[in-house]
């Protein structure tokens, strides 16, 4: 570690508008805001547009729901120089400052329920809902993608009804397949590859959330907004069939 960055290490301060900022390596800066969730992700997206342009030594910019690490090329570090342009750019921005962009809005179809959505009825049931009574109320919402996380492609999506809130499984699931529509907590989110996990499952869209092959490789990123659109069997079985991502595109 540089001396420069070991002079800033120890330091850790919140300033006037709640920012935490500190080193937590010889690379990288975080900032973080209170409360994590709907409140503080806004806050650390626009925080990433702030801070977008920071030269010469930015490498990488990681939101997550309450924090934004910045990554630094060590050979170009000038750990004072970068901290106090981080502030100075923080200052510029605003307490309230947002994203310069309008969100994209990303459509996912997804077919609920039955074999795709084997939680469906029971989240329904602790809701006091009718199954149909859940889709309509899940797909009826807006989401925000806070930040993506636990695998490649995973988006964690803030929005969900507070009434189709649901815990974990008390035991995850050995397999869930790719594309499987889960919630957990206050969250909902699309799993992007067959992997284990524990989340409920309400249903599951053809379209592929991480594609190593595409251009970004994640269909969802951080500050995206996401509108579910429900479809039948059929539907789902014609775009699994014909590229997925292009036959919805041109629907």
């Amino acid at each position: 570690m540089s001396p420069a960055v070991r002079s800033c290490v120890p330091s850790e301060a919140s300033d006037a508008r709640g920012v935490s900022v500190r080193w937590s390596s010889d690379r990288t800066l975080r900032l973080e805001t209170a409360p994590a969730g709907p409140a503080g992700a806004p806050r650390v997206l626009a925080w990433r547009e702030a801070l977008r342009g920071l030269a010469p030594a930015l490498l990488d910019l990681v939101p997550t729901a309450s924090t934004l690490t910045l990554v630094f090329d060590p050979d170009r570090l000038d750990a004072p120089a970068v901290e106090a342009a981080v502030r100075t750019r923080l200052d510029e921005a605003g307490t309230d400052a947002a994203p310069a962009a309008a969100p994209r809005v990303v459509e996912i179809p997804v077919c609920y329920g039955g074999a795709f959505g084997p939680d469906a009825a029971e989240v329904a049931a602790c809701a006091g809902l009718h199954e149909e009574e859940l889709i309509e109320a899940h797909a009826g919402a807006e989401y925000a993608v806070a930040f993506l996380g636990f695998s490649p492609g995973f988006g964690y999506l803030e929005g969900l009804p507070e009434r189709l809130a649901a815990p974990r499984l008390p035991t995850p699931r050995l397999r869930v397949p790719a594309g499987s529509l889960g919630i957990a907590g206050r969250q909902t989110g699309v799993y992007p590859q067959t992997m284990p996990g524990g989340w409920r499952i309400i249903g599951r869209t053809p379209l592929r959330l991480f594609d190593p092959r595409r251009d970004p490789p994640a269909l969802l990123a951080a500050g995206d907004r996401v509108r579910f659109v429900p479809i039948g069997g059929d539907a789902y079985a014609e775009l699994d069939q014909h590229g997925p991502e292009d036959a919805w595109a041109g629907r």
